[in-house]
């Protein structure tokens, strides 16, 4: 039943057998007469496939078929209102994408900013793979994420996601929250020798700026990514790295407590952190030895044109695909060691240029792993995995990932739901 009148349409699990994928229900509140009406969505996901929901009938069911929108049958509250997703009034478009299981049918706190159900999210990273996240959050500023992780529930997961530059996303997607900030984090203001610099601020344009100033940042300058991965992944380049700069990271906790963490506290080791899991990194301040800005850009320059003449950047790649076992980074400089670089030791292996399917290791740079065109994550993933054992095998070195890997793997075709 689908009454008209105002209100609001809700998602909420809806009663199933027990062997079912559960399926959200369209919930209709606060009609003209005050009378709650409910309409069930046509049923989605693998255990549903092919039921009936009452509120469409047969209509609902050839308009799913048609349309592959499991679209809600003949209900007025779909046809003539927006719909709105656990209370957050989203396109009729975004309504339509939850056709996939998942659990996120509860409840979430209300917003300011932008709660997006179902957000495919391989345009988002820099491999072009990945599937979708249960929810992308878009917080309006600080108070409003601070707010929602307060009033989240604490068994729903969360994934900060900055511009996706070392991230490889399962093809299953993400369960649960990504948090992924925007507008209102991305300002950067130098006052003496310290830079502070939204989360969302990505790592050129700070160093830029900087320099500007007369403030040495720039080891930020050729790393792909924005200040709150480079602060959570300790990021460095050229033997300088984030923590030899960060003064404090304003933080918001995974139960909205907001809180200042210095390099100590930070935990930063090579290629990482200790930041606490859920946790979103909002600010961070660095400083750095002041210097004459024309010979900060020029240092810049020189930094570039070295990384341009032995990186693939035009490729689509996320950066160093594994941390080097020697436990540092390149310093740039004649008398550099390479014994213990990952791309020494994979090109030694005679993995240059080495793939699977669209995935393939830089022929440029062997420690790039690239999507050349068409590569799933799972091919990434795959290929990664074996250039690893065969690093093993060549070296008895075993790489670790630098490239963050993340969500499920997609489901085998024809398996049972």
């Amino acid at each position: 039943m689908c009454e008209r009148g105002g209100g609001t349409l809700h998602v909420f699990p809806s009663r199933q057998r027990p062997d079912a994928t559960p399926s959200p229900t369209l919930s209709h509140e606060g009609g003209e007469r005050g009378a709650p009406g409910v309409a069930p969505v046509a049923a989605f996901g693998r255990g549903n496939a092919g039921r009936r929901g009452r509120g469409g009938g047969r209509g609902a069911a050839r308009a799913a078929k048609k349309n592959d929108t499991r679209a809600a049958g003949d209900c007025p509250a779909l046809r003539n209102r927006r719909p709105s997703i656990q209370g957050v009034t989203v396109s009729l478009a975004a309504f339509r994408v939850l056709i996939y299981p998942s659990p996120m049918t509860r409840i979430l706190p209300a917003v300011r900013g932008t709660l997006t159900p179902g957000r495919p999210l391989a345009d988002l990273t820099w491999l072009r793979v990945g599937g979708p996240a249960d929810w992308l959050f878009q917080p309006a500023d600080e108070a409003d994420l601070a707010a929602f992780l307060a009033r989240l529930d604490p068994a729903v997961p969360v994934f900060p996601m900055g511009v996706g530059s070392n991230l490889i996303v399962r093809d299953g997607g993400i369960r649960g929250v990504v948090v992924r900030l925007g507008r209102g984090f991305n300002g950067i203001a130098v006052e003496g020798n310290r830079v502070t610099a939204g989360a969302a601020a990505l790592d050129a344009h700070v160093a830029r700026k900087a320099a500007e100033a007369g403030v040495d940042l720039t080891y930020l300058r050729t790393i792909p990514g924005a200040v709150g991965g480079a602060v959570r992944m300790n990021a460095g380049c050229y033997g300088s790295y984030t923590a030899d700069h960060l003064v404090t990271a304003r933080v918001v906790l995974r139960d909205g407590t907001v809180r200042s963490l210095g390099p100590r506290e930070m935990g930063f080791a090579y290629r990482s952190s200790l930041l606490p899991e859920g946790a979103v990194i909002v600010e961070a301040t660095f400083e750095g030895p002041k210097g004459d800005p024309a010979a900060l850009e020029a240092k810049m320059a020189e930094q570039l044109a070295r990384r341009d003449a032995t990186q693939p950047v035009k490729d689509r790649t996320a950066g160093s695909t594994f941390r080097n076992p020697g436990g540092f980074s390149s310093t740039g400089r004649a008398d550099d060691v390479h014994d213990l670089k990952a791309w020494k030791l994979i090109d030694d292996a005679g993995l240059r240029g080495f793939r699977r399917g669209g995935a393939v290791m830089s022929e440029k740079h062997p420690n790039f792993l690239t999507n050349i065109g068409g590569a799933t994550a799972a091919e990434l993933e795959e290929l990664g995995e074996e250039v690893r054992k065969r690093v093993f095998e060549s070296s008895g070195l075993t790489l670790e990932w630098e490239i963050m890997r993340v969500g499920e793997k997609a489901p085998v075709a024809g398996a049972q739901a």
